[in-house]
C-alpha cells in the first residue's frame, strides 16, 4: 500500500473511532500487565470476567503474593492455561518487588525479562500504560495487515517492523488499537464484513463479501429449486412394476 493509502487508511479508522483503547479492564499499570499476561490465547472478555472480582482486592504485586498461587489459580481457572499463567503472575510479581520497587518498568527489555512477558505483552503495556508509540501485533493485527495489504509479512516481527516504518503521525500511538478492533469486529477471521468496512476501497482482499441479505436466497427461490429438483428426479425415473404379494402359510393349530 502506498504512503497516501496508508494515511487515508488510518484517517478513516480514526474518524470511525477517535479514541480507541484496550478492552482489558485495569486501574493501574500493574493490573494491566497482569491482564495482558492472562489474555494470551484467551479473549479479553473472558479475562475481564475473571479479573473483575480479582482486581477489587489485588492492586499491587505485594497483594498478589499475599493471595498466593493456589488462590490465584482458583480465581482465573475459567481462562485457558490458567496453571501456567498463575505461576507466571506470581513470579513476575515477586520480580517487580525484588528488582523494580514494585513498579512496572518502562522499557521493553526490562518488561520482557519478567516471567510470562513476551514482546507483544511488553508493547501493549508500553503503549497503553505509558503512551509509547509501539505496535503490538496479535492475531487480529497480523490478519488485517496481511489481508488488506497494509503491512504484509510472514511473521509477527516482520509485520511489526513494517508498521514501525509506514505508520505516519498523528496515528502512531493508537494504530495498533485501531487494527485490533478492526480485526475483531469488522475484518473477522472466518468472514470479513466488507460491506460495512470504512477502508473497503483501499483493501486488496478479494472477493469482497456481500451483506447477509444478498448472500441468502429468498424462501420462494429455495422452494422453486426444491420443486424443480423433484420434477427432474421424477422425470428420470421409470415406473416400477408392482411386486407380487406372497402369502405366508399359517401354521396349523395343535389338536
Amino acid at each position: 500500500m502506498k504512503r497516501e493509502g496508508v494515511f487515508e487508511f488510518f484517517h478513516r479508522l480514526a474518524e470511525a473511532n477517535p479514541s480507541p483503547t484496550t478492552e482489558l479492564n485495569s486501574d493501574n499499570p500493574y493490573q494491566l500487565l497482569v491482564a495482558v499476561v492472562l489474555s494470551a490465547q484467551a479473549t479479553d472478555a473472558s479475562v475481564n470476567i475473571a479479573t473483575r472480582p480479582l482486581f477489587e482486592s489485588i492492586k499491587t504485586p505485594k497483594q498478589m503474593l499475599d493471595l498466593g498461587e493456589e488462590r490465584l489459580r482458583e480465581a482465573i481457572k475459567t481462562i485457558g492455561l490458567f496453571n501456567t499463567k498463575a505461576k507466571n503472575v506470581i513470579a513476575l510479581s515477586k520480580a517487580l518487588i525484588d528488582h523494580h520497587r514494585s513498579q512496572v518498568p518502562r522499557t521493553r527489555e526490562e518488561l520482557q525479562a519478567l516471567p510470562g512477558v513476551g514482546r507483544k505483552t511488553a508493547n501493549v503495556v508500553l503503549n497503553t500504560a505509558f503512551g509509547e508509540e509501539t505496535f503490538a501485533v496479535d492475531t487480529h493485527v497480523f490478519r488485517v495487515c496481511n489481508r488488506t495489504g497494509l503491512a504484509p509479512g510472514k511473521t509477527v516481527d516482520e509485520v511489526e517492523a513494517k508498521l514501525e516504518k509506514i505508520v505516519p503521525q498523528p496515528f502512531r500511538r493508537d494504530a495498533h488499537h485501531w487494527l485490533i478492533l478492526h480485526g475483531r469486529y469488522t475484518c473477522k477471521a472466518r468472514l470479513p464484513e466488507c460491506w460495512r468496512c470504512p477502508v473497503i476501497d483501499l483493501c486488496r482482499y478479494e472477493p469482497k463479501t456481500s451483506p447477509p441479505r444478498e448472500r441468502v436466497k429468498p424462501s420462494g427461490a429455495r422452494s422453486a429449486t426444491r420443486g424443480s429438483s423433484k420434477a427432474r428426479t421424477a422425470k428420470g425415473r421409470t415406473p416400477s412394476k408392482p411386486k407380487p404379494v406372497r402369502s405366508r402359510s399359517r401354521p396349523s393349530r395343535l389338536p
